[in-house]
């Protein structure tokens, strides 16, 4: 009975139209993946901001980065395996809270150590946010339009980056100890927990895996009864209904199913490309600001570059959001990469403010789109029970490559200047763009497939 009834929670929500239902699980999720966004941005911001108020050593500061995205690597993790238990809505207001709370008190930190200290309890709440948040979302989606739901998601992080630029913009250079103030309106998430807590519903998925089917139809129920704002009913009926599958009830078998013989190569392809994405990406944009400053700019002049980088991570968003049920996730994700592997050369050996800007837009623009195929890609890889473990496990690997990437950089910028440093942050993007290929195509497949 169980079973018969969950297939049809699978295929009722993979035939709906995009309704205000949708709008708002999708917005209020994407809130909050702002907020993430606007944190981990303002540390960039925070960094340069401190190399001259705290006199501090390229080593110093990166260990403040570092901090953070070792919290994260646990965070995505722990997190995972936490939304396949008791749930996705629950496990996404908890990591609001935690960094909102940790962000707020990083404003107060003394000295070094507390501010590392801090920086490793926020990485927590951020590290689980992310992979549970398009975990959530993707499980609402309708097959045929997931992919470009799952990028226009991911394109929050835009909007949050942005807002991280200008306040290090605005706010840093403008008023004594700025930094302090930046990182207290960090603190936005705690307040924002509460409405994610009570104003979004259960992924009706995760619901009836679980068993509790009447809930979840409630909420198909409630789904169907919304307004439509864009498509129409889907009258497909190669639309499956979920395969039975017995639950993973505890963490070994969660884990052990991400090797299982038919995922294991999705799984070592996934795991590749997050790590290498996570060592290019943060290893360019956690840095850009002081490296500009290395070169000469201001601090007020490289914070206006960054803004300017920044907004060309929408248009990035925007083509991947159309190219993913086009071209499909594997291609997309790949020349995203690919794209993003040149534009990390080029700006490696830009020297005048035109060439800097424009190549530096270009790995913006190519680097986000990747990301959003990649959060789109990820969830699909997985059934129910280990859909949010294995989002999960594949964000903490690259959460790895995050840790090592910011102390890495100042030592290749020592050995060979910014052209090293950015030549092997192309290289990672271009094992990257060639993992991609190992993943399984699912364009327009429902998740229940």
């Amino acid at each position: 009975m169980t079973t018969t009834t969950t297939g049809s929670v699978a295929s009722r929500l993979d035939r709906l139209p995009f309704t205000r239902t949708h709008l708002r699980v999708l917005t209020g999720s994407g809130a909050g993946w702002a907020l993430d966004a606007m944190d981990v941005g303002l540390i960039s911001f925070v960094i340069a901001a401190l190399v001259s108020e705290w006199d501090l050593t390229p080593a110093s500061t990166s260990w403040i980065a570092s901090a953070g995205f070792a919290g994260m690597a646990i965070g995505a993790t722990v997190g995972g395996l936490l939304a396949d238990r008791i749930g996705r809505r629950s496990v996404f207001a908890l990591t609001l809270l935690v960094y909102g709370v940790a962000t707020g008190a990083s404003a107060l930190a003394g000295g070094l150590v507390a501010l590392i200290a801090l920086r490793f309890l926020v990485g927590l709440g951020l590290g689980a946010e992310l992979p549970v948040a398009s975990t959530y979302v993707s499980e609402f989606a309708p097959a045929r339009m997931r992919g470009r739901i799952i990028v226009v998601l991911e394109a929050f992080w835009a909007v949050g980056w942005t807002a991280s630029a200008l306040i290090g913009y605005l706010v840093i250079p403008s008023v004594a100890e700025g930094w302090r103030w930046a990182l207290a309106i960090g603190a936005v998430p705690a307040v924002y927990a509460l409405v994610v807590r009570w104003g979004l519903p259960e992924s009706p998925r995760w619901l009836a895996s679980r068993g509790r089917v009447s809930d979840a139809e409630r909420i198909v129920s409630d789904l169907e009864a919304s307004r439509p704002l864009f498509g129409r009913t889907s009258t497909d009926s190669a639309l499956a209904p979920d395969a039975p599958a017995a639950p993973a009830t505890t963490v070994g078998m969660r884990l052990r199913g991400l090797w299982a013989p038919d995922v294991r190569v999705r799984t070592a392809a996934l795991w590749v490309v997050w790590f290498c994405v996570n060592f290019s990406y943060y290893g360019a944009f956690i840095w850009i600001p002081t490296l500009l400053v290395s070169q000469g700019f201001g601090l007020v002049r490289s914070f206006e570059f960054t803004l300017l980088i920044t907004l060309a991570q929408l248009p990035g968003y925007a083509v991947a959001a159309w190219l993913i049920e086009k071209w499909g996730r594997r291609a997309t994700l790949s020349v995203f990469l690919a794209g993003s592997a040149v534009a990390a050369i080029l700006f490696g050996q830009a020297t005048t403010v035109p060439t800097i800007l424009a190549t530096g837009m270009a790995l913006s623009f190519f680097n986000l789109g990747a990301w959003g195929a990649l959060y789109a890609v990820t969830p699909e890889t997985y059934a129910t029970t280990l859909r949010a473990t294995g989002a999960g496990w594949a964000a903490g690997i690259g959460r790895i490559a995050s840790i090592l990437a910011p102390p890495v950089v100042p030592a290749l910028q020592a050995l060979g200047g910014i052209p090293l440093v950015f030549i092997v942050l192309s290289a990672f993007f271009a094992v990257a763009a060639a993992a991609a290929w190992g993943l399984a195509e699912s364009r327009g497949r429902s998740l229940a497939d």
